[in-house]
This record gives C-alpha cells, sequence and structure tokens, in this order.
C-alpha cells in the first residue's frame, strides 16, 4: 500500500511540473541593444516644423507608425519661419524643431542657449532640386551676375535664404553689398512679390520652386546644390529631450528607418538621375498630404537627405565662419558644441542597414 502511495505521489508531482511548465508563455528574445518592454516609457511630444518636402522623414514617421513602434507620440505644430522654430527648440516649447540653420541659432547658443543639431534635414546637392534662385518669367535676369543692383526676397536677416543668396553671389564676384535683400517674413509672401514684380528674384525650396513655375509667373535661374554644397536645415533637439536619452535614440531609430524609407523611394539614382523606387507613390502622397501641395508638384522636386539621417557637420562650421564674417553673429561658437551626433550613432547601431 504503502509502495503504490508513493508511486501514485510521485506521479502526481511530474503531472504537476509538466502542468506548470505548459502554463509558462515562452517570451520572445529581446533585440540586441534595445530596453525590455516593461521599460519603454511612452513619450508625448511637440515637433516644429514647416510644410516642406524636406521635412519628409518625419511626415513618413507619424503616416506609418515609425514613431509609434518605438513608443513615441509625436504631433507637428506648424511654423511660418525657420527663426522662431529654433526659438521655440531652445525654449523647450517644441520638444523637436525641425527647420533651416540659421544666425539667430548660433547666436542664441552664444549666448548661453541650449539646443542641439542631431541629423540632417535637407541639404544642397548636386543634381537635386531642393533650394533654387528665381526670377519673374519675364525678367530679363538670366544669371546669378546679372543680379548686381537688384532686389531679392528672403524670409528674414540671418535666414538660410539670406546665407545663399550671400554664398551664390560671393560665388560669381559679387557681395550682398551689391543687392538689395528685401526681408518678407514668409515664405507665402516671398512668392507673392515675386508675382507682382515687387522684387527681382527670391530664393526658394520644394514644393514652393514647382509651384511657382507650374504656376507660370516664375522660373528658375539656378539650383543651389548645383552651387554649393550645403547643410541646409537640421533636426534639433531641446537639452532636456536630449537629456532623456533613452527617448531620444527611439526617437532617432524612427527618424533613421523614415530617412531611408523616402531615400530608397525617391533618391537613388540611375544613369545619374533619381528613379521611383519602391513605395515611391506612397511616399509622393504622404509629402502631398502633409505640405498642402498637389502631388504632381512634390514629383518635381524632391530634396537630398542622407540615407542614415547623417550631417555634413563639417559645414556647420562654414557657416559659423561666414555668418560672423558678415557680422550676423556676435561671436564664434564651436560647432563641436552644437553637433550631437552621439544619439544617430547609437540608433544607427540598432536599426541595421
Amino acid at each position: 500500500m504503502k509502495k503504490n502511495f508513493a508511486l501514485l505521489l510521485a506521479a502526481m508531482l511530474v503531472m504537476v511540473a509538466v502542468l506548470g511548465a505548459c502554463g509558462k508563455k515562452e517570451e520572445a528574445p529581446q533585440a540586441a541593444g534595445s530596453a525590455p518592454k516593461s521599460e519603454v516609457k511612452p513619450v508625448k511630444l511637440e515637433i516644429g516644423m514647416l510644410k516642406l518636402t524636406s521635412s519628409a522623414p518625419l511626415f513618413i514617421a507619424m503616416e506609418k507608425g515609425f514613431f509609434k513602434e518605438e513608443g513615441i507620440e509625436a504631433s507637428p505644430r506648424w511654423f511660418e519661419a525657420a527663426q522662431p522654430i529654433a526659438v521655440a527648440t531652445a525654449s523647450g516649447s517644441v520638444d523637436v524643431g525641425a527647420t533651416g540653420i540659421t544666425a539667430s541659432l548660433y547666436n542664441m547658443i552664444a549666448g548661453g542657449q541650449k539646443l542641439l543639431i542631431v541629423a540632417d534635414k535637407g541639404r544642397e546637392q548636386k543634381g537635386y532640386s531642393s533650394s533654387a534662385l528665381l526670377v519673374h518669367k519675364d525678367s530679363p535676369v538670366a544669371s546669378i551676375q546679372d543680379l548686381k543692383g537688384k532686389k531679392i526676397g528672403i524670409t528674414q536677416t540671418g535666414s538660410t535664404f539670406h546665407y545663399m543668396a550671400g554664398r551664390l553671389l560671393e560665388k560669381y564676384g559679387l557681395t550682398l553689398a551689391d543687392v538689395e535683400l528685401v526681408p518678407l517674413g514668409k515664405v507665402s509672401a516671398m512668392m507673392e512679390t515675386l508675382k507682382s514684380k515687387q522684387v527681382d528674384a527670391v530664393l526658394l525650396n520644394e514644393p514652393n520652386i514647382t509651384a511657382v513655375v507650374k504656376e507660370g509667373y516664375g522660373k528658375v535661374i539656378a539650383q543651389v546644390g548645383d552651387e554649393i554644397e550645403y547643410q541646409t536645415s537640421g533636426l534639433f533637439f531641446s537639452q532636456k529631450f536630449a537629456d532623456n536619452r533613452d527617448a531620444a535614440v527611439r526617437f532617432m531609430k524612427a527618424y533613421v528607418k523614415a530617412s531611408r524609407y523616402y531615400y530608397d523611394a525617391v533618391l537613388v539614382q540611375k544613369d545619374g538621375k533619381p528613379q521611383p523606387g519602391a513605395n515611391y507613390d506612397e511616399v509622393i502622397s504622404i509629402i502631398a498630404k502633409y505640405t498642402d501641395q498637389p502631388a504632381d508638384n512634390i514629383k518635381l522636386g524632391l530634396p537630398y537627405m542622407d540615407r542614415d539621417g547623417k550631417l555634413l557637420a563639417e559645414d556647420i562650421k562654414t557657416q559659423v565662419e561666414w555668418y560672423l564674417k558678415t557680422k550676423m553673429i556676435e561671436q564664434a561658437v564651436d560647432y563641436k558644441t552644437i553637433v550631437n551626433t552621439e544619439l544617430l550613432d547609437e540608433a544607427l547601431k540598432t536599426v541595421g542597414k
């Protein structure tokens, strides 16, 4: 009897152990370099940006759910010019800024405000339409050299358009003193003043270049990327958001995925020209939705961006030196204190190819 009881007890213990093992859920292995899911803290943030094609990776990351995959709830806050975005990012009014790199940004940093440039958001590259110098269709101006004594419309003093005008003029033996720059505040105002011939030329970016040309009142006399290589705009982090390293790296992972999605869809070249790739129509549709522009306009002007979101960091140094030379910034700024590539580098380790 005792023997039978012992056997029965042993059998019961074995059954309990088997049932316990079956009841356990097998946990999926954690991806190398990523935090356990239980440790991911959802983050809500606002991104200050303009309705420009160069914001495409951000549009894609929001539309395709790349931010949500990383526990980031991102929403856009729309602006009309670059400088207010930099101010809002430095003050923490927005967590992330996506816009042009301007003299005011360097002056803010020189004055002790905190803001970091963390990734590419559009650069001037030969063979791609990002920014261009336009004149009215009836204008006799046919080249940059013909601008001597003319009025050029820009958004603001110290803006990216101001910088581009200066660099283009210098390349052809002129200076800012040879023209009259007219600050107009908004991109839409530049388009209107060109249309009404109140200025002789304007600098615009996509999709506005294509819109002006298609409407028939303007013509391009120079693509900026064909004249100079220039890190026009960047992705900025407020110091507070950058200090939340886990969330900042997760944001960068989503941004890299979106940058690659954009690049592979519209920027891969064949025979020296960009060719439509996988997801081309989808990407065009997303950009058109967020910029309020027709898809046909978007297709004609797709600015260059690095596939991995990497900056032309040395060009930041060139910009600082030029703004200092033209007395648009008050003191020299060490570009290494402005640029932070560590967050992007860390994200790239876990995103793959």
